[in-house]
């Protein structure tokens, strides 16, 4: 969160409202570990730190903040560890499988149909969003992230296409 609050105000001065908005605008629920509830937090922890700093009061206490040459080299050294490290994806399906075999055949058999039913509408509707970017300017970055989101569902929804298969001819578990 501490990476995407730093980008959001490399751009100017902002609320915390506000960085939610540029959030929300880029799509970032889909891709990232968003937690919308604590950019304030984020926010007046930051700037404890030194790394933003109040810009100005704002209306309930909610002040402007802006981003100090600590918060840019913060940000910078943020951005080359996201871009060197490889971490494994932390997904919740990968938690149920290792469960597999703990499920009847056709509850898993149910689970798996329904999978393939939510992953084929997330890559039909990505497919949609990225033309609509396209449509309206979206920077080629924007788009690419989401081509990068598309591209792993698609990968889950053949795997799980050939675990369908696999289960009803009784390859798995």
């Amino acid at each position: 969160m501490r990476i995407l609050i730093l980008g959001c105000l490399l751009d100017g001065p902002m609320n915390g409202y506000g960085v939610r908005r540029r959030l929300e605008a880029m799509r970032a629920d889909l891709w990232a570990s968003v937690a919308y509830g604590s950019i304030y937090h984020g926010l007046g922890k930051m700037a404890d730190e030194g790394l933003l700093e109040v810009a100005e009061g704002g209306k309930g206490g909610k002040g402007v903040y802006t981003i100090t040459d600590a918060g840019r080299e913060e940000f910078h050294r943020l951005l080359l560890a996201a871009w060197h490290e490889v971490r494994p994806i932390v997904d919740p399906f990968q938690v149920a499988l290792t469960f597999i075999d703990k499920l009847d055949r056709q509850d898993l058999i149910d689970a798996l149909y329904g999978r393939v039913t939510q992953l084929q509408m997330n890559v039909d509707a990505l497919g949609h969003v990225i033309g609509l970017k396209r449509q309206h300017g979206a920077p080629e970055h924007v788009r690419e992230n989401l081509r990068l989101t598309r591209a792993m569902l698609k990968a889950q929804l053949e795997w799980v296409e050939e675990a369908v298969a696999r289960v009803e001819s009784d390859e798995l578990p």
